[in-house]
């Protein structure tokens, strides 16, 4: 050991210590001294801090839910080299690292196939009685062992074997409001744990295999429909030594019957509490609330579902009653906004041209001379309203009130080509218990669904929470073929920027 006197700023001299090297007694390099008298590399050849631990693993997988059971009794859902997965692996170790400090685990490539997945874990322990750190690298092995969950097995058991079931139902003459809510529950998985999902009349009924799915399940449904339920049981078989009962839940939910693009005649104390909104109003919107529209005024209102079931009132007209009117001419300039725009035009009903009669329309923003538009006709209507109808036998309505605009022109041109955009369908079976109906519902529902479509083409707002995919059978037009095919507007269409690529692997891809 050499000392080194420096002066410092003060004037005192200072000693600088340098620490000496030691050669290993192993393989003769210079290094600092250590209790072991060996190098790094030296000492990680001799000491292995992984021995003990435990290198290989076997753990079961169910292969119909895509679970991993967490010993005892829980099933963790996790993708296949994803977090929760590496987070599962490393818990069932978790016993087994307590002598030594882990500082990095990631996954070793394997083929999915091969029933077996690699860690290569990074850990770092103290020997020779904390002279020296060490940190070395081993791999561990899990065994993947395919065992059915409870809720599975059941199922193969039998079917027709659930413990929950959520009747959903909605008292409409359309499932409009079905296919939006599908859309729902395929782009939040909500129905991911159902055993069975069965297509009735007027509703779907869903079967899961444990109680708290069906609970999360009706939650779900509260946050995105005004839904009221009723829970009921039903004894299947009890224990008496164990005092063990068996039960099968049931919940009825019911969706309220109020739609998207509904005419509603408010009554007069849900008008009062909306601060005399209508009484004539539009249903703009249906999520956990309702949007209400004045057309006259163009005052927005929201009705949750508490206050919309203590009323409890239904449609006046629903969108089965949209009559087709032709706009002859637009009185500028519109009020509004980019959204609703109040402005007064000429019309007449596509059937009886001869009669024009002018009426305040929220679409001023849109409508031109020429245009086709839906809208309700109150004075020509059948309504089971009382109220409404004093109001009309006062003349206190107007003649018509339009919807929205109609592109059946435009869509002639491309009837029968695909569309740029597909959407996914929960794998729901259909119930032949209604005899020979069953075609004739079948035909209503194809048209019903291309109403849809058509409706998730005009309203951007509708799609924002849906997911849309590419179709691969859609030939996008070149700009020359386009123009000569459009002639004035085109119908609205789904750009394709908001649209979801499906990732698809051939037979080929897997086996590279």
């Amino acid at each position: 050991m050499s000392a080194i006197m420096d002066q410092d700023s003060s004037g005192m001299f200072k000693v600088q210590q340098t620490i000496g090297s030691v050669v290993c007694c192993k393989c003769g390099v210079p290094m600092p001294p250590n209790a072991a008298n060996m190098c790094v590399n030296c000492l990680r050849s001799q000491v292995d801090i992984t021995e003990g631990l435990q290198k290989s693993v076997q753990i079961f997988y169910c292969p119909e839910c895509g679970c991993y059971l967490q010993p005892p009794k829980t099933w963790i859902k996790a993708q296949w080299e994803s977090k929760d997965l590496l987070s599962f692996c490393i818990n069932r170790l978790k016993k087994n690292l307590n002598k030594v400090t882990l500082t990095n685990a990631e996954f070793v490539w394997t083929e999915p196939h091969s029933k077996r997945i690699k860690l290569k874990l990074t850990v770092q322990a103290e020997v020779l009685n904390g002279a020296a750190r060490l940190q070395q690298s081993y791999l561990v092995e899990y065994t993947v062992r395919d065992h059915l969950c409870e809720s599975c097995s059941r199922f193969h058991a039998n079917p027709d074997q659930w413990v929950a079931s959520v009747q959903l139902r909605q008292h409409v003459s359309h499932r409009r409001s079905f296919f939006y809510l599908e859309q729902l529950i395929l782009r939040h998985e909500a129905a991911s744990r159902a055993v069975r999902i069965k297509q009735v009349h007027q509703g779907i009924d869903f079967f899961f295999g444990n109680k708290s799915h069906a609970d999360r399940f009706v939650d779900f449904l509260g946050k995105v429909v005004p839904i009221e339920y009723r829970q009921d049981k039903q004894l299947v078989s009890h224990d008496v030594k164990s005092c063990f009962y068996n039960y099968k839940y049931t919940y009825s939910v019911n969706i309220c019957p109020i739609c998207r693009e509904d005419l509603i005649f408010l009554p007069s104390e849900v008008a009062s509490g909306l601060g005399n909104l209508g009484p004539l109003v539009v249903c703009t919107k249906v999520s956990d609330s309702i949007t209400l529209l004045d057309p006259r005024t163009l005052r927005c209102a929201f009705l949750d579902a508490r206050e919309y079931w203590r009323s409890g009132f239904r449609s006046a007209l629903t969108s089965r009653q949209l009559v087709k009117y032709l706009v002859f001419y637009v009185h500028p300039p519109p009020v509004g906004g980019q959204k609703y725009a109040l402005t007064y035009v000429e019309i007449a009903r596509e059937s009886d041209l001869g009669n024009l009669f002018t009426v305040q329309t929220h679409l001023g923003h849109i409508l031109k001379p020429g245009d086709q538009a839906l809208g309700y006709d109150i004075y020509g209507a059948n309504v089971n309203d009382d109220k409404m109808e004093k109001y009309r036998l006062h003349g206190l309505l107007p003649e018509a009130i339009l919807i929205k605009k109609c592109y059946d022109k435009q869509r002639e041109r491309k009837e029968g080509k695909p569309r740029a955009f597909t959407t996914k369908k929960l794998p729901m079976e259909m119930d032949e218990s209604r005899g020979g109906r069953g075609r004739v519902d079948q035909e209503k529902m194809e048209n019903e669904y291309e109403e849809f479509l058509r409706d998730l083409e005009e309203n951007p707002e509708l799609r924002f929470n849906v997911s849309l995919y590419k179709n691969k059978d859609y030939i996008q037009e070149s700009d020359e073929t386009a123009s000569m095919s459009t002639d004035g507007e085109s119908a609205p269409t789904v750009p394709i920027e908001e649209l979801l690529a499906e990732l698809e692997l051939s037979e080929e891809d897997m086996d590279e």
